[in-house]
């Protein structure tokens, strides 16, 4: 690390002497005045003299001799230009203007709003020198996906896990979120999660984001983390000139019954003679929605191979406000220096109330399939009564993210910097529940002994387990209610006051950073790049729970409080799924548990003590890399990244669920030396071959790395946190072959294979004193070669109207197969793929589109994989393959201004968890669909 330093330093020095010949920089702009990200610009005059614009359209091109010249510029669905400059020693700007249009034979190809999107985002991939998928603005802000990761989606090769209905966190190649990275301009954006390192994609409204690039083989000069991939989330630049955009929209969600709002707005414009350019931008989305769900816990039987010990009904009512601010400004002193100032801000309110009926500890079914469960619980989930928490849980999340940086030349050097700093916050105050229980119980020798519920447990259809009631003598009747419970639960009298908790939880996360890269050319067949980067980040959680008690034994039945009704005939799993009475959340918050005359509370370390940390992680980055181009058609990459890892974490230790022993510290270091190498073949302008040998790493999720015991001695259950883990690494070999067509479109075939080693998982074993030991560890190592196919295309060779078709098309096939996991005897399992991985992921989409109008019908496919290891097969949980249908349409009226409408998840598709074997459902989540309708503008002067 210090002799990279050394060499940084060196290299600043003796930039400053580099000068000689001229440099020539500029933006390519398209007609509105808005930035070409991926524009060819060779000076046509000279040899291997030319270069790329970058996402924002900005280009740099150094040694060009002083005198006379002519810049060529070609942008695929643009017209190429050619234009005249001269140069001086020194530094000359050139502003360069591309018109849309492709000619096909004897007509031209008008482009739609979507195709000029697109086309963008393609000419950014095809001039990447490394393996790349981008989207362009103008595609993901067309449609108002509610947040980023739902644009995501259409991406090739990644799909999104869901929570309430919207995507959430990323799976990059069928490799799961923690093994995928996500940035913000470059800068790692930290995590809300209290107990790993997700991004929480659902924070993010699209309508914030310009561009998304998703690096599927990583360069020496970006942070080594990303084992699936790194996603980059570019946010808006600013204009050559004045822009006013915005959405005004509203919807349906047919599950809530309620609407959705959604507005969004955008300016930008260019001041102090140009120097000073801005762009502000707001969002603001509000939905109301909601879930229906089933969960079930399975275990083996004696007389039959599987049933179902505890099975739960829940309904969700779901409020979710969204709003996202964000500020970017540049300032240009002379053609030499710049700075930037990029600033982002989100905001998400999350209000829950949860119903639940539990029925718990069910024993093995007999021959008439009778079980005996111990009892039945009725759970209510809300908040306080306020003016914030309106009787609900309210999960306040947050980020900010902020950002100063500059590109200076010295010479034909390129120096930049960046300083950053982002926090992220999750706040949950005063979330409370109360649960009443039904737990019959009858005298035996004197002592309490569990009387019983009976229930007929009806698992000849494993995916639709159903529960009916039966008589206390055993015998079945048909058609008893599941809601009145059989014959002694019809009296909600019956139903006892178990609990009464409120909780409070905090999670924050802060992160600084900073970096500085030089960049030299070797002549005019490449250049030599050398930077160093330092992340400081810190990450702590502090909950408190306490449970109280009424001193005046008030409402001690579920009969004597305000009752809510949830059984709904359109409940999605099923209407025979009733969910019952529970106790009303209104009268839940307007509780007062202050008042010590009414309520006596106590303070219960074992439900927070173990999840409370603090972790203090320095990782230290240095790198070097050059390129060289061979020839015309020929280039390659060599690095090396280097990354230093300093972390230290404090948890604590407890035992029997409630007695503090110690606070525990532990502290690690390590470092991980990262070679790549990339070629690129350019075999003609469009047909594009490349090839990269990449090394990254995915370090340990924050809590795993957490020191804390949980010895819980009466119930023979011991949990650990492994502050020994080491940071899963992979060798990854990457091909693509991409062909793109000039009338917007490609053909993309690749390879993938990924040698993983120190994978992590829970391990469940058994220890000598027979307890149940829980605790993350490093498998051994894991392989994974995969497929991607992709095809976009406008159909212009059709006849007629018929051109306005356009087809996309992409696949993704993964096997992976993991070694070095043990089962809860210890012996090496080799029934399993690598935890995270699925193995088939497909997107298709089919649209027409004219000058004025767009429709799109888009499906999303991923299959099932391993989500959760458990102590052997059948104890392991799958996440269910999921299957999305959207529609898409929209119609511009005059230039500036267009109606769209949405419809999202026609195919109902659930959240669904399965153990063991995909018909045994663990968790089945249904939406329902959502319709969103608005109107979208964009103005430019």
């Amino acid at each position: 690390m210090k002799s990279l330093i050394l060499t940084f330093i060196t290299l600043a020095a003796g930039a400053l002497t580099v000068f000689g010949q001229s440099t020539l920089k500029g933006r390519v702009i398209d007609e509105n005045g808005l930035g070409l990200p991926g524009a060819t610009i060779q000076v046509t005059d000279l040899d291997f003299v030319g270069g790329i614009s970058d996402a924002d359209g900005f280009y740099i091109i150094t040694n060009i001799p002083a005198g006379d010249h002519t810049v060529r510029v070609t942008f695929i669905g643009y017209a190429p230009i050619e234009q005249d400059f001269s140069t001086s020693s020194g530094v000359s700007e050139l502003t360069l203007n591309m018109e849309p249009g492709v000619v096909l034979g004897a007509e031209v190809l008008v482009l739609g709003d979507r195709l000029k999107g697109q086309a963008k985002a393609l000419n950014r991939q095809r001039t990447n020198d490394n393996i790349t998928n981008v989207v362009a603005a103008d595609q993901i802000g067309r449609f108002p996906d509610a947040n980023i990761g739902d644009a995501m989606k259409r991406i090739p090769g990644i799909t999104m896990q869901g929570d309430q209905g919207e995507a959430r966190n990323i799976v990059i190649r069928g490799l799961a979120p923690h093994l995928n990275s996500v940035t913000i301009n470059g800068n790692r954006i930290p995590s809300a999660e209290g107990d790993n390192r997700n991004i929480q994609m659902d924070l993010i409204p699209s309508d914030m984001i310009q561009t998304i690039e998703v690096n599927k083989a990583i360069m020496p000069d970006m942070d080594a983390d990303a084992i699936g991939g790194s996603v980059n989330l570019v946010t808006r630049s600013n204009p050559s000139g004045q822009r006013i955009s915005g959405t005004l929209a509203s919807g349906y969600n047919a599950l809530s019954g309620k609407p959705i709002w959604t507005g969004a707005m955008i300016y930008g414009d260019r001041a102090l003679n140009d120097k000073l350019g801005y762009v502000a931008s707001m969002s603001y989305n509000n939905h109301n929605f909601g879930s229906d769900n089933i969960e079930a816990e399975w275990t083996e039987g004696d007389d039959v191979d599987a049933y179902i010990e505890s099975f739960e009904t829940r309904v969700y009512e779901v409020q979710r406000i969204r709003r996202s601010a964000s500020l970017n400004l540049d300032y240009m002193f002379n053609e030499k220096h710049k700075i930037f100032i990029n600033s982002m801000y989100n905001w998400r309110d999350d209000w829950e109330n949860r119903y639940r009926v539990i029925l718990a500890d069910m024993g093995e079914p007999d021959a008439n399939g009778i079980s005996f469960a111990e009892k039945v619980e009725r759970e209510t989930k809300g908040g306080i009564d306020s003016g914030r928490n309106k009787s609900a849980r309210l999960e306040d999340q947050r980020t900010i993210s902020t950002s100063i940086s500059g590109e200076h030349l010295l010479g034909n050097a390129e120096l930049t910097w960046m300083g950053g700093w982002s926090k992220a916050s999750e706040e949950r105050l005063n979330e409370r529940y109360v649960n009443y229980v039904a737990e019959p119980e009858t005298t035996v020798d004197g002592e309490d002994e569990p009387l019983g519920i009976l229930f007929y447990q009806d698992i000849s259809n494993p995916r639709k387990p159903l529960f009916t009631g039966a008589p206390n003598d055993g015998s079945y009747q048909v058609g008893t209610d599941l809601s009145l419970g059989g014959n002694e639960l019809s009296d909600l009298s019956n139903f006892e006051l178990d609990e009464l908790t409120e909780e409070n939880q905090y999670t924050e996360e802060t992160d600084l950073n900073g970096r500085i890269d030089l960049k030299l050319p070797i002549g005019n067949k490449g250049f030599f790049k050398a930077g160093t980067r330092v992340r400081i980040k810190n990450k702590k959680r502090e909950n408190r729970f306490s449970e109280y008690s009424f001193l005046n034994d008030e409402f001690e039945s579920l009969d004597m409080v305000p009752l809510l009704e949830k059984t709904d005939d359109g409940f999605l799993p099923g209407e025979e799924y009733a969910a019952g009475s529970f106790a009303s959340n209104e009268w839940l918050g307007g509780l007062d548990l202050g008042n010590a005359g009414r309520f006596e509370g106590e303070d219960k370390p074992d439900e927070y003590l173990a999840d409370n940390y603090e972790a203090n992680e320095v990782v230290t980055a240095g790198y070097v890399m050059g390129k060289y181009e061979f020839n015309t058609k020929f280039s390659t990459i060599v690095g090396l990244r280097v990354e230093n890892t300093s972390i230290e974490y404090t948890g604590n230790e407890f035992e029997n669920e409630e007695d503090f022993v110690r606070e525990v510290t532990n502290s690690k270091n390590y470092t991980n030396v990262l070679p790549n190498v990339h070629f690129k073949y350019n075999a003609t302008n469009n047909l594009i071959f490349r090839l990269a040998w990449t090394n990254s790493l995915a370090r340990p999720n924050y809590f795993d790395l957490v020191p804390y015991v949980d010895n819980r001695i009466e119930d023979e259950e011991l949990f650990l946190g492994n502050p020994d883990l080491n940071p899963t690494t992979s060798m990854n070999i990457d091909f693509m072959a991409e062909q793109y067509f000039e009338s917007i479109g490609l053909i993309g075939l690749g390879y993938f294979n990924k040698n993983v080693e120190h994978f992590i998982y829970v391990s469940a074993t058994e220890n000598a004193a027979g307890f149940d030991v829980y605790q993350p560890q490093n498998g051994g190592t894991g392989t994974i070669n995969g497929i991607e196919a992709s095809f976009q295309r406008q159909l212009d060779f059709l006849p007629g109207a018929l051109k306005g078709l356009g087809v996309y098309l992409n696949y993704t096939f993964t096997d992976s197969k993991a070694e070095g996991v043990a089962n809860e005897d210890g012996d090496l399992r080799d029934d399993l793929g690598l935890p995270g991985t699925a193995r088939n992921l497909f997107n298709a989409s089919l649209s027409y589109e004219t000058k004025k109008f767009i429709a799109r019908v888009s499906i999303n496919y991923s299959g099932d994989y391993v989500d959760e290891v458990g102590g052997d097969a059948f104890y392991d949980r799958y996440y269910d393959e999921q299957f999305f249908l959207d529609v898409n349409a929209s119609y511009a009226f005059t230039e500036n201004w267009r109606f769209f409408l949405e419809a999202n998840n026609l195919t109902n598709q659930p959240l669904r968890y399965y153990q063991g074997i995909q018909e045994r459902t663990m968790q089945a989540e249904y939406y329902n669909a959502r319709i969103n309708a608005g109107l979208k503008f964009d103005l430019f002067k």
